[in-house]
């Protein structure tokens, strides 16, 4: 696909999905690296209203009132799937059968199952499949993995990670729903696992407790992981209180800490033993740090290459963290209906 558009199908119409909409509008109304080349095409619901709404809100040419006519949909080069990712398996599944390239939410599935079918689908098919862990695109967590890979703080120790919000979410909100998937771990925790695993790599021990809710979601949960070389990481999740999302590495021979909103910095502190602190700042010119714009534009550098995955968010990896955070629910006991592992 070198040197030509690219073509987004956007599969649901929830808040992601006008987040993500709105970004790569931006970034092509910008010309920011994402923007260059980036043509929405169409947009799907599961009814025709609020895909039409969607549409004209956005300038889409094409609604789709089902998710299947989207999948069919060959002027489409990608498909942005944004359901709630109790259907993650669903709509991706459906759109790699018919052809389409995926780019997926995050958590990428309901447990470690339901992504290795889809892996398999993409590679089975020789489709592109990236999840929109958009952490791992950040030009800032980028820096401070390039930092920690060079060995500015030794060997990595320890981890510590959090991710909760204040919310006093009802019964009936999507957070608390076993059926959606609902939870701390899935919806937030997924970050400070896939920060830890971004540095480490996947822990050979998990353990973990949690606060359950009456419908069997978990409010919150913490989770101790190791590492058979001795690391070990301290992750923490909740929607019952928040916490300051900050993370902090410890190497060897220093430390990085992000004071705030580690998956999505504009500011981190290294601290080299026997030197001054060092604080890393982002470049003005990527904009705002809360953007989805670089998952997209890793997504289209790829496609342009002609790879089928991303070398910024391998699905071997992706697999892995689905591993980890299943062995966390097996800890705690939280299972969503109809699972079977």
């Amino acid at each position: 696909m070198t040197g030509q558009n690219v073509r987004w199908g956007i599969l649901a119409t929830g808040g992601m999905a006008a987040t993500f909409t709105a970004d790569l509008v931006a970034a092509a109304n910008s010309g920011s690296a994402a923007g260059p080349g980036a043509e929405i095409v169409a947009v799907a619901s599961r009814s025709p209203e609020p895909a039409k709404a969607f549409a004209e809100r956005f300038g889409i040419p094409r609604a789709y009132g089902d998710w299947e006519s989207l999948a069919r949909d060959e002027e489409i080069d990608i498909v942005y799937v944004a359901t709630p990712h109790s259907a993650h398996r669903a709509a991706a599944g459906l759109c790699l059968e018919a052809g389409r390239n995926v780019l997926c939410e995050k958590p990428f599935t309901l447990n470690t199952r339901e992504a290795a079918e889809l892996v398999g689908l993409a590679r089975d098919g020789g489709r592109f499949l990236m999840e929109a862990m958009w952490m791992y695109c950040h030009p800032m967590v980028r820096r401070l993995k390039a930092l920690i890979d060079d060995g500015a703080i030794g060997e990595v120790r320890t981890v510590q990670a959090d991710f909760g919000l204040a919310g006093d979410f009802p019964a009936s909100h999507r957070l608390r729903d076993p059926a959606l998937g609902g939870g701390a771990l899935l919806d937030l925790g997924v970050y400070p696992v896939s920060f830890t695993q971004l540095l480490l790599g996947e822990p050979s021990d998990v353990v973990a407790k949690a606060t359950l809710s009456e419908e069997g979601v978990d409010l919150q949960t913490g989770a101790l992981l190791s590492w058979e070389d001795g690391a070990i990481a301290s992750v923490h999740c909740s929607i019952v209180g928040g916490t300051s999302t900050s993370a902090s590495v410890t190497g060897s021979a220093g430390r990085i800490d992000i004071p705030y909103g580690f998956f999505f910095p504009d500011r981190f502190v290294l601290h080299r033993d026997g030197k001054d602190a060092e604080e890393f700042v982002a470049d003005p010119a990527d904009g705002s740090r809360n953007t989805l714009k670089h998952e997209a534009a890793e997504a289209m550098r790829a496609l342009r290459a002609g790879e089928t995955e991303s070398p910024l968010v391998p699905l071997d990896g992706t697999l892995a963290v689905m591993r980890t955070l299943d062995a966390i629910r097996e800890r705690v006991g939280v299972r969503y209906p109809g699972e079977t592992r």
